[in-house]
């Protein structure tokens, strides 16, 4: 069998997020679906990791088998005409046979974009919120989400996942003329969770309440002890490290 991997980009404002769910439009069905019509075979698409209804990718791998060869240039282009215009795939190349998406994944990043005044051209891809922030405070905050913890405060309740252990290796905040970006990496994220974590620090910044805060919540192991998660619409899977 050979096995490809692709990288892509997607706007997910209109999927119920990039798993397929029975009823519900998502970025791996009409991708499977594409790549199906092509190649006229049944595929397994591997995505590296699930984005929620509305989040967005800029970088997102994924991964399937096939029985033929592909003419990579040729099927890239292909690919690219019989998606929506708001799925791309940037990247196509043959992988070893035995590499996964989701499984051999190291190392998952996410931005969130807030704006800083309200602009119909930024509204679709950030959040536009009211308050003042101070990148330096929150970046200070965010010194307590660091290291190998259990996220569980930060992770939607009726998730079947059992470990809820990450290891965050960065979170931080920068400032631009009109946007305030908040990065975060880690080797893996719960289902919720960098939006939940984004939501406690900016309420924390919010409630002027120090690190002792933040940590309080992640030792409760409880999703109602951390505030409410952002809007989907600022969030976007950024990059996916092997």
């Amino acid at each position: 069998m050979n096995n490809y991997k692709i990288i892509l980009q997607y706007d997910g404002t209109g999927y119920s997020g990039w798993q397929i769910q029975r009823g519900q439009i998502t970025v791996q069905q009409k991708i499977t679906e594409s790549i199906e019509t092509l190649i006229k075979e049944k595929i397994n698409l591997i995505g590296s990791g699930r984005t929620d209804s509305g989040v967005h990718a800029f970088g997102q791998t994924a991964n399937f088998r096939t029985a033929q060869e592909i003419d990579q240039q040729r099927f890239l282009y292909s690919l690219n005409s019989v998606l929506p215009r708001d799925i791309s795939i940037l990247k196509l190349e043959k992988a070893d046979e035995n590499f996964h998406a989701r499984f051999d994944a190291r190392k998952r990043s996410y931005f969130y974009l807030i704006s800083k005044y309200k602009s119909p051209f930024y509204d679709k891809y950030s959040w536009f919120y009211h308050f003042k922030l101070d990148c330096s405070k929150l970046n200070h905050l965010a010194g307590s989400v660091l290291g190998k913890q259990d996220f569980s405060s930060f992770s939607r309740k009726n998730t079947d996942t059992q470990n809820k252990v990450c290891e965050i290796y960065e979170a931080h905040w920068r400032e631009t003329r009109s946007m305030v970006v908040f990065y975060i990496s880690a080797d893996r994220f719960l289902h919720g969770m960098v939006r939940a974590v984004t939501g406690t620090l900016l309420f924390a910044l919010k409630n002027n309440l120090d690190g002792e805060y933040i940590e309080q919540v992640i030792n409760a192991r409880n999703r109602e002890r951390a505030a409410e998660a952002v809007p989907a619409k600022g969030l976007f899977l950024f990059k996916v490290k092997y």
